[in-house]
């Protein structure tokens, strides 16, 4: 009776030291929302580490109202524009093994007002006026899928879209 006392005692306190090593303990590596570049994760948006200056995986207002200031800090050349390789990761615009390219992020789309790829200094002035047109639900604040829009394989938590053909 003793020894199967002991084998419940060891089976339960193995089951919670495993139950313990899978609770997650915050965001994934490299960042909020799983911006790590790891396996199965898209790469670091710089871009959105720029704009998010305390990295709690969310814009606020007072982050919206300082964008200009912190969208110069990846300025890299000091040439007061952002091309695409100073505002996304190395390689972010590489066609993917299927031959499509990536989507564009909503806050490149909205800062980009031309279309041009380059991120000007206008653009750049006027980024916390027009992140605010980003804010979906009016509470102040940009979430990362306020931030990145729609991505594939990505249904911001709700049910996925309807896949039915009418």
């Amino acid at each position: 009776m003793k020894i199967k006392k002991l084998w419940l005692l060891a089976g339960g306190l193995t089951g919670l030291a495993l139950s313990s090593l899978a609770q997650d303990d915050g965001p994934p590596p490299g960042g909020p929302g799983g911006f790590g570049g790891g396996m199965g994760r898209p790469p670091q948006l710089p871009i959105v580490t720029a704009l998010d200056a305390n990295q709690d995986g969310k814009v606020d207002a007072t982050e919206i109202a300082n964008a200009s200031n912190a969208l110069l800090t990846l300025d890299k050349n000091a040439d007061g524009k952002l091309t695409s390789d100073e505002y996304l990761p190395a390689g972010a615009s590489d066609k993917t093994p299927d031959g499509h390219t990536p989507p564009t992020p909503a806050v490149v789309k909205a800062l980009d007002v031309n279309s041009d790829g380059v991120l000007d200094a206008t653009e750049i002035a006027n980024a916390p006026t027009v992140l605010k047109t980003l804010d979906k639900n009016s509470d102040g604040t940009l979430t990362l899928d306020e931030l990145l829009g729609h991505r594939p394989g990505h249904h911001g938590g709700g049910p996925p879209p309807d896949q039915s053909q009418n």
